[in-house]
């Protein structure tokens, strides 16, 4: 077992790029299903649905994101305890936020600003820990 070190400017440069990763494919999966309109209504076919979704650009993209940033987390991990880089994760919620707000028109209220701004200062207190 490899010893894990501390939160460096490499180790997290490494976890913040699987989380964007993630996040850009939370975006492009948004994408997909806003080009693909509603799915599995009642009485469609659920093949057609299916096929559908499995060829839209934007689900393939997401996914593409998907895989490299497990490969990238995966990595992440061999080098830094999970109960480090896991809550790292949260700051992909805060990007999405604001994507959301900026590519999809989506509201960010007050609370929301608060949530993020709680977030934030949760994980950089966890990156010093």
């Amino acid at each position: 077992m490899v010893e894990k070190q501390s939160m460096s400017l490499a180790i997290f440069l490494l976890v913040l790029s699987g989380v964007l990763l993630n996040a850009v494919a939370q975006l492009f999966l948004k994408a997909g299903t806003n080009s693909l309109g509603a799915l599995f209504e009642p009485g469609a076919e659920l093949l057609k649905s299916i096929v559908r979704v499995v060829f839209e650009p934007y689900i393939m993209a997401g996914l593409f994101c998907y895989v490299i940033s497990v490969g990238i987390w995966i990595v992440a991990l061999s080098k830094i305890e999970v109960s480090i880089a896991y809550p790292m994760l949260s700051i992909g919620y805060v990007v999405n936020a604001l994507a959301a707000w900026y590519l999809f028109g989506e509201v960010i209220s007050i609370q929301k600003m608060t949530g993020i701004f709680i977030i934030i200062v949760g994980v950089f207190i966890v990156a010093k820990a």
